[in-house]
């Protein structure tokens, strides 16, 4: 047990979780954290027993007690575990969790951001956390937990004394966000961009503006609202915040009339020089992160956190030490015949304008002597009857980065590899599997090698199998 974790203040007694989910405990117990997972349950978690459509909790409560589990939170005692263990239990599980989250918001004494977007917003959040966690105590929803058990679960693990806190929330639906944003109730409201994402769920691209503007009816009365002033919905967000209470509109972008701007962006071997204004203050930094897209999102970041209290300058060095995620810009130098190429893994999702910023990264990649451009690309998913037509407009931009080589996976990019000269088609094939040998054969030394797609297109697999290619283990590059 890490000495810190227990002598720190309980994040939940038994008598405090009792009371808030009016349940039943007979064990004295104290929790350090919460959880829904048996197989990454930590020493002195709550582990929370949910029923989902394909696995029930209440299954691996033994499983989470013996990983060192202080209790579960269960409906029902499990036929393999008593009332002698440390069980709290209660009418329906989820409403619990629920529970808690409320509780730990109406007990917390710090400073809420709530972070959602179309894109951009788990690199925010992430930048975001970091600036903070340089001037105090900061949580921050772990992951991609944003939805309606994700944001719920991380706000449950929110300590009482905790300065800062910082929220992730997602939709894919009208109201979703309404629901999560009444819970977090945030100081500051951040909304990175509104463009084509979910068109499936939406009739336009201003109902899923309305939707992102659901964040502002949980903001609390005299808070804060941080838009993209670059953005064609900037007014629109603007107006729905002020009409819920906002006291205060922080617009960041390039624009030159924009509160928090970006004033100067280089892009550099390791990342990226960004020069900007946060506050009537004039703030130079440097990033571990590639793409004019990234040095927005730490505008944005900087832009939340001094609307948070924090000084900018401070959460601007912070920044400094952040790298790109496994799946969201992370880069490796892998090893091949003859030197070694570099790989960009984009691998965790993608939707128009999230592919054309990756796309301009990727063309400010100066590869190496011989080496070529090449964008390995994935459907986009989730973009309704238009998204034939959106996956054939990325092939300019592919042309304005001078992109070499394009190879294309899924039934969606088809559109996309008709559209290319035929100097630029690598390859397309149905699948990211189908894919993975043509791509291998085609790598070689001093190439740069873009990997993008959304989830469910599955171009994980594509950035292992060029990995595993080198046959040894790959070193990150330089930048992440």
């Amino acid at each position: 047990m890490n000495a810190a974790r227990r002598n720190r203040e309980a994040l939940w007694t038994a008598a405090e979780a009792a009371k808030v989910t009016s349940g039943d405990t007979r064990k004295d117990w104290r929790a350090q954290g919460t959880s829904i997972d048996s197989r990454t349950v930590a020493p002195e978690d709550l582990f929370i027993a949910l029923k989902g459509p394909n696995h029930d909790g209440h299954d691996y409560v033994t499983a989470a007690l013996a990983r060192g589990a202080a209790a579960a939170v269960v409906d029902h005692v499990p036929p393999d575990a008593s009332f002698d263990d440390p069980l709290l239990v209660v009418e329906d599980t989820l409403d619990a969790l629920y529970d808690l989250a409320r509780h730990a918001r109406a007990r917390s004494r710090g400073t809420i951001i709530a972070v959602t977007g179309s894109v951009g917003k788990t690199g925010t959040k992430e930048l975001l956390g970091r600036a903070l966690q340089s001037q105090g105590a900061t949580v921050v929803s772990a992951g991609n937990l944003n939805n309606q058990i994700g944001a719920p679960l991380s706000l449950s693990r929110l300590p009482r004394a905790a300065k800062y806190g910082v929220f992730e929330l997602a939709m894919n639906h009208p109201g979703e966000i309404a629901f999560l944003t009444r819970l977090i109730k945030p100081h500051v409201a951040l909304i990175t961009t509104v463009t084509a994402a979910h068109l499936e769920a939406f009739e336009s691209l201003e109902a899923i503006a309305d939707a992102k503007a659901e964040i502002f009816e949980g903001l609390e009365p005299g808070g804060t609202a941080v838009l993209n002033q670059d953005n064609a919905f900037f007014f629109r967000l603007a107006a729905a915040a002020r009409r819920a209470g906002a006291g205060r509109i922080v617009g960041f972008g390039e624009t030159e009339t924009a509160a928090a701007r970006q004033i100067e962006w280089t892009p550099t071997q390791d990342g990226a020089r960004v020069r900007a204004e946060i506050g009537g203050q004039t703030i130079a930094y440097a990033l571990k992160l590639a793409g004019r897209h990234w040095a927005l999102n730490s505008v944005a970041a900087l832009a939340a956190a001094e609307a948070a209290g924090a000084d900018a300058g401070q959460a601007a060095k912070a920044l400094e030490t952040v790298s790109a995620l496994k799946g969201r810009g992370a880069r490796h130098e892998v090893a091949c015949a003859g030197g070694h190429f570099l790989l960009i893994d984009e691998s965790y999702n993608a939707s128009p304008a999230a592919m054309a910023a990756a796309i301009e990264t990727l063309g400010t990649c100066a590869p190496a002597r011989n080496g070529r451009r090449i964008a390995v690309l994935g459907d986009m998913l989730e973009l309704g009857p238009d998204a034939g037509l959106l996956h054939a407009e990325l092939a300019p931009p592919l042309e304005f980065a001078d992109i070499d080589l394009v190879f294309c996976a899924g039934p969606l990019m088809a559109n996309l590899h008709a559209a290319l000269p035929p100097e630029q088609r690598g390859a397309h094939a149905a699948t990211s599997a189908d894919l993975v040998p043509l791509v291998l054969a085609a790598v070689r030394a001093g190439d740069v090698v873009l990997v993008k797609g959304s989830l469910g297109s599955r171009m994980g697999p594509v950035v292992d199998a060029l990995l595993q290619s080198a046959g040894t283990p790959d070193r990150a590059a330089k930048g992440g």
